[in-house]
């Protein structure tokens, strides 16, 4: 791929801020990249590096900007297998196995689902400018179920774009010890790094951390655990897992956030993504995707069923 240059000459009769130009004038580029863009002087009005994002812009100023190919991130493809439940030319949707780290990280530097994804489709390599080729959204390592990857920028910030609106509709399913207070019902907390534990998540006071809200209802019920649908409306960092444990009921398996043994041996937590609905760059209609539990997941509902 080549470098990309636009050029916009501004005639508005009053001023206006650069970076508020260009989010107009590029709709399929985030404010933030734009503003990366400008940082990294990438953007020239009447010629000369633009000084920040808030520069203001006079009529008739001459705006270039130089949008540079997608770097290579170093990455080595590898040949694992995948599950794909949809491909076209702009997106994958995986159904990502439980035990399997998104992308690369410390003590993750193979075997990862972009090292995967890369080993499918090595032409994924650099979409997003970043070292997660594809990735806009992730699932914990031991967290099962659908996942999209874009395969070219403007698809990356179009599926950006999806999530950040909150367009995208993700559903869960989660086998927790006991119940719910309501079976049904919609929770809204504050997330944030644990002060304790910095490499856990926790609930803390508003103002603290980000806003996380989820909405769950009771599918089944058993003698000792409910298997709980949960759609979460933001998307932060263990936030299904951290909800049903304020709610009182842990997911099953979560010696994280929930009893340090399980009490029921599948070797993980049980928490499944199992439909994603989104609407697809250039697609009129939103799509609907699922996944079926896997395997250890199903034998835990069939043996709970056997026993109610």
């Amino acid at each position: 791929m080549t470098e990309e240059v636009f050029t916009f000459r501004f005639q508005r009769p009053d001023e206006e801020r650069l970076d508020h130009f260009l989010v107009e004038s590029l709709p399929d580029f985030s404010r933030a990249r734009l503003q990366a863009l400008i940082k990294d002087g990438l953007v020239r009005v009447n010629g000369t590096p633009a000084k920040k994002s808030g520069q203001m812009l006079g009529r008739g100023a001459l705006v270039e900007v130089r949008i540079p190919p997608p770097a290579p991130t170093g990455l080595v493809g590898e040949d694992i297998p995948l599950d794909v439940v949809f491909e076209n030319e702009d997106l994958i949707v995986i159904n990502k196995p439980a035990g399997m780290v998104v992308h690369p990280a410390a003590g993750h530097d193979s075997g990862t689902l972009v090292h995967a994804v890369l080993g499918y489709d090595p032409d994924i390599e650099g979409i997003g400018g970043e070292e997660r080729p594809g990735v806009v959204h992730r699932l914990d390592k031991d967290t099962s179920g659908l996942i999209v990857l874009a395969k070219n920028d403007q698809a990356h910030r179009w599926l950006q774009d999806q999530f950040r609106l909150r367009k995208v509709e993700k559903t869960y399913l989660a086998l927790v010890d006991g119940r719910p207070p309501t079976p049904s019902g919609r929770v809204e907390t504050a997330i944030g790094r644990d002060p304790r534990h910095r490499k856990k998540m926790a609930i803390v006071r508003e103002g603290k951390g980000r806003e996380a809200i989820s909405e769950y209802k009771t599918v089944e019920s058993f003698q000792n655990h409910t298997l709980l649908e949960f759609r979460p409306l933001t998307g932060r960092t263990h936030q299904i897992r951290l909800h049903c444990a304020f709610l009182g009921c842990p997911i099953v398996g979560d010696e994280v956030y929930g009893k340090k043994k399980s009490s029921i041996p599948i070797g993980r937590h049980f928490l499944h993504a199992y439909r994603l609905k989104i609407a697809l760059p250039n697609g009129k209609h939103a799509q609907q995707f699922e996944a079926s539990l896997p395997p250890e997941l199903q034998r835990a509902l069939d043996n709970l069923r056997k026993e109610n």
